[in-house]
């Protein structure tokens, strides 16, 4: 199961483009098999094209991600988070992950050592981390927050709605069969009505051959007499079977509009 299944991706991308215009924070919605679903918003130089950039500052980045949750400071001096987006019984679907911001004003000092052990020139990395918006770490956590509550809802109520379309389309399926039935149904009182036509028909010229016939044709009439109650009782049988289905038909009727 995948987001992008039964979202709407354009309302989806529009979240995270205006959470993260709003908020100056950095974010990007990965699927549970952590490929980018959303574009990249406000992604700084600091970390993606110098921490990232040299070969052991992406590889402590990847450890980050990995094991990174809720808001937590990552291995650069940076804070960041990772947000699950899950359904309602559990099942995660992938994660809003992003930060890339200050939660005090930087130490230089510390930010060159830093780009000493990952290889990286000093003065481009302070350069990058002047341009590092600087939150508080509780507008952190409360933006973050705010952005997985955000997601959560949006992708709960659209595979609810995925949902609720499916049994409505197997309902249907289901409405449309019986209708069929019941139109063959029909057809088929409409063959009983015929047979008891014609059997009352057949009972009446019995009786009258068997008046004919006088005494010897006294059994026989009582045969004729036996089958034109049969035909009667076939015909009260029609009308009601009739009356029942005329309800049923219009519930259906009702049903499908």
């Amino acid at each position: 199961m995948k987001i992008q299944d039964f979202c709407d991706m354009n309302k989806f991308e529009e979240i995270m483009k205006n959470w993260a215009a709003s908020t100056g924070l950095a974010t990007v919605a990965v699927g549970a098999d952590g490929e980018y679903i959303s574009g990249c918003y406000n992604f700084t130089d600091f970390c993606i094209k110098l921490t990232r950039g040299s070969a052991e500052g992406c590889r402590r980045c990847e450890k980050n991600d990995r094991e990174g949750k809720g808001v937590y400071s990552c291995h650069a001096g940076l804070v960041d988070f990772g947000i699950p987006i899950t359904l309602h019984d559990g099942t995660v679907l992938g994660s809003v992950i992003g930060g890339q911001v200050l939660p005090e004003n930087p130490d230089e000092e510390k930010f060159r050592a830093t780009a000493r052990e990952l290889g990286i020139d000093e003065d481009r990395y302070i350069e990058a981390l002047q341009k590092v918006n600087v939150k508080t770490r509780e507008q952190i956590e409360a933006s973050a927050n705010l952005l997985g509550d955000v997601i959560n809802m949006f992708v709960q109520a659209s595979y609810a709605n995925m949902q609720n379309d499916l049994i409505v389309g197997r309902l249907q399926e289901g409405i449309n069969k019986a209708a069929e039935q019941i139109k063959k149904a029909n057809e088929n009182t409409h063959q009983i009505e015929a047979y008891s036509n014609r059997q009352k028909i057949l009972a009446l010229n019995a009786s009258i051959e068997a008046a004919r016939s006088g005494e010897a044709g006294r059994g026989f009439a009582v045969v004729a007499e036996e089958v034109q109650k049969l035909a009667q009782g076939m015909a009260v049988t029609s009308v009601n079977i009739k009356d029942a289905l005329k309800g049923v038909t219009e519930t259906i009727a009702q049903l499908q509009e």
